[in-house]
């Protein structure tokens, strides 16, 4: 009894699948102190093999994830571990070669082969609490005290019994988990193609963030030999931190997101017909004697300059001291409008927007593009993330923090920023320089972006130095970012 309760607590402890059904069975093979036993569990019309254990032959296979190589067994009546499972009970059999009731042309071959000698046998079915049929337990040659092979007593029926419901629901336990991981990952990966597909400046960003993240988590674990500490299952809420890491972007107005140059397209639209007014003012003015025919070809060629000027700056990725030097020149000039008041060539509003020195964005836009990382963590705050993805928040949500407290939204520095933040800052701000998809600018090399992260991470110390250079040398960008193009996973 006190066996049973401990297969009981054991195999409710055990959540992968492989090793779960290993332990039932060897659970069950100690119980009844048996030579050999096989676990099926039922997939679509047939039994599939997934442990084998032979103590006499030394056979032990499956459990590691591989299935015996076997073919399986249809869900037929004659074999005896199908007709258990249809007619949902225990078969139990003194001796296989004197039992004309089933086919045993199985264990027969078997033994013919190996030379093993099948004998007694026990057949148990597992089911659900519907009474849905998941798999059969099948034991071979109860031994008793000498070592000698006998029949499996009929007190073992009702403990085997006993342990093949038990197994039943931690089988079904273990599925769930697997189910609900899988659910999770593709709502995950549902999500992250929609904020990237949302805009197409933003095209695949996340996913090809997350898997060049995965191969550099394995590069991290192999060159350091930690598999506790790069393990799999911290692998994978790195993965989910990074695919979700945008997911306040949702609600970033498209005209930010997508603003490709200083100028909206309006602001741009706006300047056209004022340049083009002001020309027309002057031709009128000519016309009317009020200026000469040569200050109006100046004012012509000054308006087709100012405006090729305007177009450079606005598409300009940095603005330097003596372009914005030109625009300060743009600021002096005016006109007279129909009413003879005097207006300005640029507002005040275009002026600042061109005034931009680095990027497209204004202060303003600037700061709804930063507060997407506390849409991301208001967004997830809801979700019950399992105990092995708990990080997934507040990493995903940190991406803009930076080693030197200039990052954002709260100005973490040093050792409050764990190290999975740090490599998904490093992808991230990767990502960004490398990607073709981006619209204020052309992707870079990723040798030049390579420079520059270590640049930063020497000089600026808002990065962390020595996964910068684990990142150079691991190579493990080279798969995702090509010269010239990105590639996203497959």
């Amino acid at each position: 009894m006190r066996k049973v309760l401990e297969v009981g607590v054991l195999l409710s402890a055990e959540r992968d699948l492989p090793r779960l059904l290993e332990k039932i069975l060897s659970c069950a093979m100690e119980l009844a102190r048996c030579d050999a036993g096989t676990l099926y569990l039922l997939d679509g019309d047939a039994l599939r093999f997934k442990i084998l254990r032979n103590n006499t032959m030394g056979v032990c296979q499956g459990g590691d994830g591989r299935d015996p190589d076997l073919p399986p067994v249809p869900m037929e009546r004659g074999n005896v571990c199908a007709l258990s499972l249809i007619e949902k009970r225990t078969i139990r059999i003194a001796d296989v070669y004197n039992c004309p009731d089933h086919d045993f042309s199985g264990p027969r071959n078997y033994d013919a082969r190996t030379g093993y000698h099948t004998r007694s046998m026990l057949v148990v079915p597992m089911r659900s609490r519907e009474g849905k049929g998941l798999g059969v337990i099948q034991l071979l040659n109860a031994m008793d005290g000498q070592g000698q092979v006998r029949a499996f007593s009929e007190e073992m029926v009702l403990v085997l019994e006993s342990i093949a419901s038990q197994a039943a629901i931690a089988i079904l336990n273990a599925r769930y988990v697997v189910q609900i991981k899988n659910l999770l990952s593709g709502f995950v990966e549902l999500t992250s193609r929609a904020i990237d597909t949302r805009t197409p400046y933003n095209v695949s960003h996340s996913r090809r963030m997350a898997a060049c993240g995965g191969a550099f988590w394995e590069y991290l674990a192999g060159c350091t030999g930690d598999q506790e500490r790069f393990s799999q299952s911290k692998k994978e809420e790195l993965r989910m931190s990074t695919l979700l890491h945008d997911v306040g972007k949702m609600t970033t107005p498209l005209e930010v997101m997508d603003k490709a140059e200083r100028l909206s397209p309006l602001q741009k639209e706006a300047i056209r017909h004022r340049l083009e007014k002001i020309g027309l003012l002057a031709k009128i003015a000519c016309l009317e004697g009020r200026i000469t025919g040569e200050a109006a070809a100046e004012t012509a060629q000054r308006l087709k300059d100012a405006a090729v000027f305007v177009e450079e700056v606005s598409r300009a990725g940095f603005l330097q001291d003596e372009k914005l030097a030109e625009l300060e020149k743009l600021r002096t000039l005016t006109y007279q409008d129909a009413g003879g008041e005097t207006q300005p060539w640029l507002t005040e509003d275009e002026l600042e927007m061109l005034s931009i020195r680095k990027g497209t964005l204004s202060p303003a836009e600037r700061k709804i593009m930063e507060d997407h990382v506390v849409v991301t963590d208001k967004l997830l705050e809801p979700l019950d993330f399992p105990e092995e993805l708990s990080h997934v928040r507040r990493w995903a949500a940190a991406h803009h923090e930076l080693l030197n407290s200039r990052g954002y939204p709260n100005h973490l520095k040093g050792e409050e920023i764990p190290m999975e933040v740090r490599i998904l800052t490093i992808l991230d701000i990767f990502d960004a320089m490398v990607a073709d998809d981006r619209p204020y600018k052309r992707g870079m090399d990723p040798e030049r972006a390579l420079s520059i992260l270590k640049n930063r991470a020497e000089k600026d110390g808002d990065l962390d130095l020595e996964l910068v250079n684990r990142f150079i040398e691991s190579d493990c960008w080279r798969e995702f970012y090509r010269k010239g193009e990105t590639v996203c996973e497959k």
